[in-house]
């Protein structure tokens, strides 16, 4: 008797962990059964990828949807919107919302807000801060927390942990791996007036290369000192890559496409505040430390640090213009690009986009293409030739960096948990997305 399937994605270049080649994959109650040559089984839905390529599912592990509080700017619903129309699955969402996720009610209350709106399946940070450092042991093993995000620099309020008393607090505190951004806060301080008013081409000398280098220097002897493990977020210059690769036991690393394809000063020139981020798009000379850290495994992962801002803010006058850019949506086309360019193989941006997150953050049943995890697929065409457009994006702001980017492969659906969520730039499933499990902290039985 034939085996029988929930879904067959079907004739499809599967790639994962056991190389690319053709075969089918099999779907059960939204995990992954079989993988291989099932051209006698029977599925109640069959999905024909002849002609595309099946990856494990596109995670990103650094968003910002703003909500609450910010919701003009952006929410669960629009942001994780995009972020399926880009072929991602799962998103980890920033706790500088406001109020702040910096507490048990704070982050129940976006899972709730998540629940039955979320197109992709989601997890929170909880912010790690000077008043809740005690705490946040507790606080990171709450289902639907995937850490503690800590900023030192680039932040206002209680979010901001600038001293090292203040990052030694946190790391004792808790027992998961933390996401630091990493720039040092004093010394942006000590260069604010630097900035020339309605010149962005300033930003990356208010928030030079040593204020990242310096603090990233800091923070790696804390986690030492601690013997706690951290995740680095947007690592932009050479020297950072050159020092982490010497880290690699304490210290994981996120890279962003932006900082992997834009370059100061042309960026600042042609896009103005829209290519302003913290931190900030560098010179050219950083470019091919970042990619020589995807050549040589020194990357973990890829986040898109999708910070949307309206057009109207962005178009203030520099240093009054807001730093954040729109990301989740072109993660993919952006990177594909770089790999039909040469400058990575498929193989590692699966690695970058899935396994990456999988082994970093525990993510439990996710982040692989094999059996008995969940069927999450980002199936993409890499034969496809578009161009990324302002239309295109589902962010509420409107816009996107990338306007004009001739893409090099695109995704063209969105499988999470065996339910195809979009198809062909269609969101076919709305709200269906679930909080995410992590290893360290499942419930016990």
């Amino acid at each position: 008797m034939p085996e029988t399937f929930d879904l067959i994605v079907r004739g499809g270049e599967v790639v994962n962990h056991a190389g690319r080649g053709l075969a089918d994959v099999g779907v059960r109650a939204g995990k992954i059964a079989a993988v291989g040559d099932l051209s006698q089984a029977s599925a109640g839905e069959v999905f024909d990828a002849a002609g595309l390529t099946v990856l494990p599912g596109v995670i990103d592990s650094q968003v910002h949807f703003r909500e609450p509080g910010l919701e003009w700017k952006e929410d669960l619903e629009s942001g994780s919107r995009g972020a399926v129309l880009g072929g991602v699955v799962a998103v980890f969402e920033m706790p500088n919302t406001e109020p702040t996720t910096t507490d048990a009610d704070a982050l129940a209350d976006k899972l709730a807000r998540a629940k039955g709106r979320m197109h992709c399946d989601h997890a929170f940070y909880v912010g790690g801060t000077h008043e809740n450092a005690a705490f946040l042991g507790d606080l990171e093993r709450l289902p639907g927390c995937c850490g503690v995000k800590v900023f030192m620099g680039a932040s206002t309020g209680t979010l901001l942990v600038a001293d090292d008393e203040g990052v030694e607090a946190v790391l004792r505190s808790i027992k998961r791996r933390a996401a630091f951004h990493s720039e040092d806060e004093y010394r942006l301080a000590e260069r604010r007036p630097l900035a020339r008013i309605g010149d962005w081409t300033s930003h990356p000398e208010v928030r030079d290369a040593q204020s990242a280098i310096q603090s990233t220097e800091r923070l790696v002897r804390l986690a030492r000192k601690t013997g706690k493990r951290i995740h680095v977020l947007h690592v932009t210059t050479a020297q950072e890559i050159e020092f982490l690769a010497r880290n690699k036991d304490v210290a994981s690393v996120e890279l962003t496409p932006q900082h992997l394809t834009l370059t100061g000063p042309e960026a600042y020139e042609r896009l103005k505040g829209f290519a302003q981020m913290n931190p900030p798009i560098r010179d050219a000379s950083h470019q091919p430390g970042l990619w020589r850290a995807i050549e040589m495994g020194v990357a973990d992962v890829l986040g898109s640090d999708h910070a949307p801002h309206t057009r109207e803010e962005k178009a203030r006058p520099y240093p009054a213009s807001p730093s954040g850019m729109p990301g989740v949506q072109t993660l993919v086309p952006v990177m594909l690009t770089h790999v039909a360019e040469g400058r990575l193989s498929l193989e590692r941006f699966v690695d970058l986009t899935s396994h990456g997150a999988n082994r970093v953050f525990g993510l439990a049943g996710k982040g692989r293409l094999a059996e008995g995890f969940d069927a999450d697929l980002t199936i993409v065409d890499l034969k496809a030739r578009r161009t990324i457009t302002h239309d295109w994006m589902a962010t509420r702001s409107g816009w996107t960096p990338f306007d004009g980017f001739e893409a090099k492969g695109w995704p063209t659906a969105t499988i999470i948990r065996g339910r195809v969520v979009m198809r062909d730039d269609e969101i076919v499933a709305e709200g269906t997305g679930e909080p995410a499990r992590f290893l360290e902290t499942l419930p016990e039985a």
